[in-house]
């Protein structure tokens, strides 16, 4: 799995039925809300820029932490953490790794989201249903974006999509976003490459 295709699967999208009282989200109050996960798992479904379809399940721990597990015929593992993200191919037990700063996953896992920083949200729209959020790296604007959508009442954060350096787009629609406990263990990056090995 190449990089692009990794950053592609860290993209959400749902469509929802809003609340009767949804409104637009203030960047405050979105920051607050991605400040306030620690941990939170989901199942997802992965729509690739060439149409494929994969599925699996994301563990997110904050800051600096997130795993994506691919259901079969799928046997990718990608992990976030140390600074890195990794990719681990199962069925030949070979691993990439980049820089966690090339993409713009690094945003929402940074220990404190501040969507108000300068030069950071480069779109903030809502269409009745739900507020989009656009941000990017400014430092980095060269590695693409993250589009994110959120629905109100509670804040919860319903898709994003990421766009790479090659503006190559993909969606993965999260299921319900559970905050719960989970092991360290599973983000343990060396032992989920030697496991594969």
């Amino acid at each position: 799995m190449r990089i692009t295709g990794f950053i592609a699967a860290l993209t959400f999208g749902l469509s929802l039925a809003a609340p009767a009282s949804a409104e637009k989200l203030g960047l405050g109050q979105i920051s607050n809300y991605l400040n306030s996960i620690r941990t939170a798992q989901s199942d997802f479904t992965q729509v690739n820029a060439d149409g494929t379809i994969s599925t699996g399940e994301v563990s997110l721990s904050r800051p600096g932490k997130m795993r994506f597990d691919y259901n079969p015929p799928e046997q990718a593992l990608v992990m976030a953490g140390r600074g890195t993200v990794v990719i681990i191919d199962r069925r030949v037990g070979s691993t990439e790794t980049y820089p966690l700063g090339q993409t713009p996953l690094s945003i929402i896992l940074a220990p404190n989201v501040d969507l108000s920083e300068p030069g950071v949200v480069v779109g903030h729209t809502y269409d009745g249903t739900a507020t989009t959020v656009t941000a990017r790296d400014p430092r980095r604007p060269e590695y693409g974006t993250i589009e994110m959508k959120f629905t109100d009442a509670p804040a919860e954060l319903r898709q994003w999509i990421i766009t790479d350096q090659n503006g190559q787009k993909t969606t993965v629609i999260l299921g319900a976003l559970q905050k719960k406990s989970l092991p360290n263990s599973l983000f343990n990056i060396d032992r989920a490459i030697a496991a594969a090995n």
